[in-house]
């Protein structure tokens, strides 16, 4: 009898404790900064017997903009979303576009294959990446990188352009800053800046996508921006994360 009441309490506290962990949540380990914006690669690696893909953030939006893979290359805004295979890229498409042996290294020789396929292979990666972060401007979270800022002090160039494969077009003037409205008592208001989004993706990475061409159309709530949609397509994954809060809520409120 007693052995019975003993299970009893042990299966109630246990299903107690899994209820109030899926309520209340957990805190993750926050990534390391040369880890911020990785993306594992793995659609076909593994069944091919290789290492999977580290895609790295970094090293490429040091050189070049959001909207040039995302728009004219074509690469989706999930891991694993473009569904790339070996032979895309031989015929120059997603990473193939640019890994010809012109712009960067050939992905046609089996020498470079780890360069990408690197998962579990992270030492030199991560010395190379505290060698560009200590000349880049600081920030608090993510790669600890004030993208913007190195972006707008030159320190960063990027391209915005691949022969054979972006069109040249007049570039769209941005649209004003605009006020979004907190929902919640005592939290600042939004500023939301064109321009400063506009460096890094255009108009067309956001629009009409992401979010309507027209103000006020797309509705969303925190809740959707931490399942990864509108602003949090790029936020906590590339662009900086979720608990930075001031960087989007600086107006203050009285």
């Amino acid at each position: 009898m007693k052995f019975k009441f003993l299970l009893l309490s042990f299966m109630l506290l246990l299903s107690v404790s899994v209820v109030l962990a899926a309520t209340f949540g957990t805190k993750k380990r926050m990534k390391k900064p040369y880890e911020f914006g990785n993306v594992i690669i793995n659609n076909y690696s593994k069944k091919s017997e290789i290492a999977p893909v580290i895609f790295r953030h970094w090293t490429h939006r040091s050189k070049y903009t959001c909207r040039l893979c995302h728009v004219d290359i074509g690469f989706a805004m999930e891991a694993g979303g473009s569904d790339i295979r070996e032979e895309d890229n031989k015929i120059g498409l997603y990473c193939g576009t640019c890994h010809n042996g012109k712009i960067s290294f050939d992905l046609k020789s089996k020498d470079n294959c780890v360069k990408c396929h690197s998962l579990g292979k992270e030492s030199e990666p991560v010395k190379k990446f505290y060698e560009f972060s200590n000349k880049m401007p600081k920030e608090r979270f993510g790669n600890r990188i004030d993208w913007m800022k190195a972006e707008e002090k030159g320190i960063i160039k990027l391209q915005d352009y691949v022969e054979g494969v972006s069109m040249k077009r007049k570039q769209l003037k941005a649209g004003k800053d605009f006020e979004v409205k907190s929902k919640i008592l005592g939290m600042p208001d939004i500023i939301f800046s064109h321009k400063k989004h506009a460096v890094m993706n255009g108009c067309e990475l956001c629009h009409p996508e992401i979010f309507g061409a027209k103000k006020g159309v797309t509705k969303y709530s925190m809740e959707d921006i931490f399942a990864g949609k509108y602003c949090g397509a790029c936020h906590d994954k590339v662009a900086f994360p979720f608990y930075d809060c001031q960087r989007c809520h600086v107006k203050e409120t009285y």
